[in-house]
C-alpha cells in the first residue's frame, strides 16, 4: 500500500480524471465549418484558460463558465460568437462516459474504502456524469451545492466538512495538479494521486503518487493485481 493510513475515503475529480471530458472534440464538431482549421487550436487553448479563469470568481452556473468561455475564446480570434452553440455544448456534457478501465479500477477500489466525488459540475450534471461511471459512489459533491469551483479552497474545506474528516483522513486522486492537486497540497491532504493523462505538467513536488493506468489505482490502496 502507498499510504499510511486507511483511508475514510478516497475523493475524485470526475471530469477529465474519470469522465473522457470531451469538450473541444464537441466545440469542433459543434462550431464545424465556422471554426477555421488554422485558429481551432488557439481558440481551443484560450477557451481551456478563459473556463479556469470564470471557475476562479463569484460562483455562476456551469452553462454560464461554457458560454462566457466561448464567448472571451471567440472575441480573441475574432470569431462570432453564438449562444446557441455554448448551449449545445453544454447539453452535450452528460452523455459523456468514463475513460477506458475507469469502471473496472473503481468498481475494485470500491470494495476496500468509501468512494466520493468533487466535481466542477453542476448537480444534475453530476448525478448523471457518476451513472456512466457504473460505479458506487458514497457522496457526490457539485459545484452547485458548494457555491465555488476547485481551485478555489472553499472547495475542499467543504469536502472537509460535509465528509466529516480531517484532511489525512483522505485520498485524493486527479488528472490536474491545476484545478486539484495544488489546492488539496496547500489544504493539507498529503495522500495524493495524479492520474497522468498527458494534458497537464508533472508537479511532483505537490507529493503525489503518479500513475498512467487508471488500473495501477486500487494497487495504491494495496489489493492485488486482477
Amino acid at each position: 500500500m502507498a499510504f499510511d493510513i486507511k483511508p475514510k475515503f478516497a475523493t475524485f475529480d470526475m471530469n477529465g480524471t474519470l469522465i473522457k471530458f470531451s469538450i473541444n472534440d464537441t466545440m469542433r464538431e459543434i462550431l464545424g465549418d465556422r471554426l477555421p482549421a488554422e485558429v481551432a487550436d488557439e481558440y481551443l487553448r484560450i477557451c481551456k484558460a478563459y473556463r479556469i479563469d470564470e471557475c476562479t470568481g463569484a460562483y455562476q452556473p456551469f452553462h454560464q463558465v461554457v458560454a462566457r468561455s466561448m464567448e472571451r475564446a471567440s472575441r480573441s480570434i475574432g470569431l462570432e460568437y453564438r449562444e446557441d452553440e455554448a448551449r449545445a455544448v453544454y447539453e452535450r456534457i452528460p452523455t459523456w462516459g468514463p475513460h477506458p478501465g475507469v469502471t473496472e479500477a473503481l468498481n475494485r477500489l470500491a470494495e476496500e474504502v468509501p468512494l466520493v466525488i468533487i466535481t466542477n459540475s453542476d448537480t444534475a450534471h453530476a448525478v448523471r456524469l457518476a451513472e456512466n461511471l457504473k460505479a458506487p459512489f458514497e457522496v457526490i459533491i457539485s459545484a452547485e451545492e458548494m457555491g465555488v469551483y476547485k481551485p478555489r479552497l472553499y472547495a475542499f474545506e467543504y469536502m472537509f466538512g460535509r465528509l466529516g474528516v480531517t484532511p489525512d483522513e483522505l485520498v485524493h486522486v486527479s488528472a490536474s495538479p491545476m484545478y486539484d492537486l495544488r489546492s488539496a497540497a496547500i489544504m493539507g491532504i498529503e495522500n495524493k494521486v495524479y492520474v497522468d493523462r498527458g494534458w497537464e505538467h508533472d508537479e511532483h513536488w505537490l507529493g503525489y503518487e503518479r500513475i498512467t493506468d487508471i488500473a495501477d489505482l486500487p494497487v495504491l490502496f494495496g489489493l492485488p493485481r486482477p
